[in-house]
């Protein structure tokens, strides 16, 4: 129980640092919104960790796949800053909610795992869906809707990455990591889009990366008490919080189309983890 309170805990904060990345991203440049989200999310991380989890720190072992995880997680990033700059959170995060199946088929030609034909069945049901969502010949796509796209698939390659090598590095360690190199990439870049900052600006710049960072935080808790393929479903419930702060502070509110491409959408994602838990399962057994 501990695990779940903890998990939906997270994935209920997450929308709330969306929230304030799309609201700053209509006065400044994007990528200014990502440094701060990295510059200030490895600070957070360091001094955190520093205070109650000293043990836990070290110089990664798995230093190329962490280099690796942390560039997926990068541009998965950039690509879903851009996306919710210019569309809705609920429409973001919906395509972006591909990744599990991505993930399904990487795992497929990368990992080498055998993937049954009900699971080929929910990818496909999984693609549908997104058509729901995108209606190409319907309506024009954009740059913004590709992003979201491309958040979801560089996600996939994130988990891909992580399940490869997961038992190299600490989830702690693996997000302070994260956090350093993402920093430091960024602010390369960043000085050819930035924009001065009055004090509110740098006070919400600051605050969504601290709820990223406690969003982290407690993922990183709950793998403690459950395991991350049991937990795996509770992540489609952060769809809630982000219609509600999407419909209540930009007036944003999913059409028809995206609540029958978000609904197909979970469904696949859950049945894919589900069938994924069951396979955990009958390994152990």
């Amino acid at each position: 129980m501990k695990a779940i309170v903890l998990n939906i805990s997270a994935w209920m904060l997450l929308p709330f640092m969306d929230g304030l990345a799309k609201f700053l991203s209509q006065e400044i440049h994007f990528l200014q919104v990502v440094w701060g989200r990295y510059f200030f999310m490895a600070l957070f991380s360091i001094l955190i960790s520093s205070i109650f989890f000293r043990k836990h720190l070290g110089f990664p072992k798995g230093i190329k796949i962490q280099v690796l995880r942390s560039l997926f997680l990068f541009l998965s990033t950039i690509f879903f800053f851009y996306a919710i700059s210019i569309i809705s959170l609920a429409e973001a995060l919906t395509l972006a909610f591909i990744s599990p199946i991505i993930a399904t088929i990487l795992s497929f030609f990368i990992l080498k795992e055998r993937v049954g034909p009900r699971r080929w069945i929910a990818v496909v049901t999984g693609f549908i869906g997104v058509l729901f969502v995108i209606r190409p010949g319907f309506t024009e796509v954009n740059m913004a809707t590709v992003g979201a796209v491309c958040a979801g698939i560089c996600y996939a390659f994130y988990i891909i990455s992580t399940r490869k090598l997961s038992s190299i590095d600490s989830p702690l360690m693996t997000l302070i990591f994260t956090g350093l190199s993402g920093a430091i990439v960024i602010s390369l870049i960043v000085p050819f889009y930035w924009s001065s900052l009055n004090f509110n600006g740098w006070l919400i710049l600051i605050s969504l990366a601290a709820i990223g960072t406690l969003a982290h935080f407690l993922l990183i808790l709950s793998l403690n008490y459950a395991e991350a393929s049991k937990l795996a479903p509770l992540a489609y419930s952060e769809i809630i919080m982000n219609v509600i702060i999407g419909y209540y502070f930009f007036g944003d509110f999913p059409n028809q189309w995206i609540w029958i491409g978000l609904i197909i959408i979970i469904a696949s994602g859950v049945y894919i983890s589900l069938r994924e838990n069951k396979k955990i399962i009958n390994k152990e057994l």
